[in-house]
């Protein structure tokens, strides 16, 4: 299998050929850590099998983008052939490549850092292995089947970083680093982060439920302090065990979401579905975190719902044109989102991005800009 030439194609897609990322990514397999996979089918996902179809997986494991391996507490590795998810959300995957490197020229990686990394599929693991060296690299996951199909894998192309199967946001992290960065996302940042980043050292992640990317270094009062980049990123929430355990809005929240609730209004703006417009999701998740959304594909109707029984219906006549909106349960999802847009359209933009950000000892995470900030 021809996968360097692939390779190559991938590196120069994602950097310049004299970037210091250009080596590690023309000469890793990416191949190697994805060798079966959940790929989108019309029934939901279907699992896709390297060895039978050696084109398809080349063409997904050098393709710039995100790798879903794991789909609720199914591996693609454990699937029969022909399985179909058609339920459940990613819990792993193989970051795309570019987002990697993002993170991974936030956290400034520099010669001589111990650096602690999430495992996931061990593809971003082995691209920090080739940039620093594998000594120099800890790779930790809450599964301990990826931690040990990872290492495995890393092995297999010499590259044998120190691997622990641990929770992330727990401590006490396996060592002392210059730099954690974290494909996973958290919030608010982990008080164990603190307590294993040395002074000085930087740490990178995302905030759970938001496009926001949070880098911040070690201050003298043990806490960090940094800001919310201008690149947006999303990723997989931080799970404490076999699947994603927080709170979800109930069926039955869903099946009022259906009816005419209590508040029946006309919106001011277009038909809005909140995860197309990452600033906007960021911003509705800093002040009403754990709404989930829907849409009717191809028709003009989105959904939001919140585990405490609130909801949201939004139903356009047409592309662009202002929807009817029925709201219920205990509070109006819909005119919280109509406040951030009412904030937006005056301001031209909104504050969550190039926030500063100040984390205590203790991991409370405060993000500010102006007169506005939002603790997490």
């Amino acid at each position: 299998m021809d996968w360097q030439a692939s390779a190559r194609r991938l590196a120069d897609e994602v950097v310049r050929p004299e970037s210091r990322w250009w080596k590690p990514i023309a000469s890793t397999p990416r191949h190697l850590f994805v060798p079966r996979w959940w790929e989108r089918s019309a029934g939901g996902r279907v699992v896709g099998d390297g060895a039978a179809d050696p084109g398809a997986w080349l063409a997904t494991a050098y393709a710039n983008d995100t790798v879903v391996t794991r789909i609720g507490p199914l591996h693609a590795d454990h699937a029969e052939p022909g399985t179909v998810a058609s339920c459940g959300i990613p819990t792993s995957s193989a970051t795309l490549p570019e987002l990697v490197v993002t993170m991974y020229r936030h956290a400034m990686l520099a010669d001589g850092c111990a650096t602690l990394v999430t495992t996931g599929s061990g593809y971003g693991t082995a691209l920090a292995c080739a940039r620093l060296g594998s000594e120099l690299v800890t790779s930790v996951d809450v599964d301990p089947y990826l931690v040990k199909a990872a290492a495995a894998r890393l092995d297999a192309i010499g590259l044998r970083p120190h691997t622990a199967v641990h929770d992330l946001t727990l401590a006490p992290l396996p060592g002392l680093y210059d730099r954690i960065v974290s494909t996973v996302s958290v919030r608010p940042v982990p008080a164990a982060w603190l307590e294993a980043l040395r002074p000085g050292g930087r740490l990178v992640t995302a905030i759970t439920g938001t496009g926001l990317i949070l880098a911040a270094d070690k201050a003298p009062d043990g806490g960090a302090r940094g800001h919310i980049a201008y690149d947006g990123a999303s990723f997989m929430a931080a799970r404490h065990g076999d699947d994603h355990d927080g709170p979800a809005p109930s069926d039955a929240v869903w099946e009022a979401a259906d009816g005419d609730g209590e508040s029946v209004t006309t919106s001011r703006y277009p038909l809005l579905y909140v995860p197309d417009s990452w600033a906007v999701r960021s911003m509705l998740e800093l002040q009403a975190p754990g709404i989930e959304h829907r849409r009717r594909r191809g028709g003009h109707s989105v959904w939001m719902a919140h585990p405490d029984g609130s909801w949201a219906r939004a139903q356009a006549a047409g592309s662009g044109m202002t929807p009817t909106v029925h709201q219920g349960g205990p509070r109006r999802l819909w005119d919280v989102l109509e406040a951030i847009r009412d904030r937006l359209n005056t301001a031209g933009e909104l504050p969550v991005y190039g926030a500063r950000v100040t984390i205590t000892p203790d991991g409370e995470t405060t993000l500010s800009r102006g007169r506005w900030s939002a603790v997490l």
